[in-house]
């Protein structure tokens, strides 16, 4: 500390001063007569739980049974492309035959996403695997 100057030491002092003040500055009420944040009730379990039977009968890693696939499912007839790139789906639907990118709808099912051997359609909550003909399960 001694071959510190005057100007030094105010420096100091002024970082002190602030590194006390800021904490409580920072941490002061803001709440200016807004209405109060709702309160929100716990999470509550759905009524009846999701059955689990079917998952519980089939082996670890086997691909879901045919009957899995929702009857109005697009159908999907081949995946060209490179995937990750430039991929498409050929699914045939209700309008007939489509290339469709992962975003794209038919039927009211968005492609989500594509494999080698299968696409991954959404609707709402549920969830649809349809794979390549030939491949593995079929409808």
């Amino acid at each position: 500390m001694a071959g510190m100057s005057m100007r030094d030491h105010g420096l100091i002092a002024t970082a002190a001063l602030v590194a006390l003040a800021l904490p409580p500055w920072l941490l002061r009420d803001t709440d200016r007569g807004e209405a109060p944040a709702p309160v929100v009730g716990p999470l509550a379990a759905p009524a009846t739980p999701p059955p689990l039977r079917a998952a519980f009968a089939r082996t670890l890693f086997a691909p879901p049974a045919a009957d899995a696939l929702p009857d109005d499912a697009p159908v999907l007839l081949g995946v060209v492309g490179r995937l990750g790139r430039d991929a498409v789906a050929l699914v045939r639907g209700a309008e007939g035959t489509r290339t469709l990118s992962p975003g794209d709808s038919v039927d009211g099912w968005q492609l989500r996403s594509l494999a080698i051997d299968a696409a991954y359609f959404t609707r709402g909550g549920q969830t649809a695997r349809v794979p390549v003909p030939g491949t593995d399960d079929q409808r």
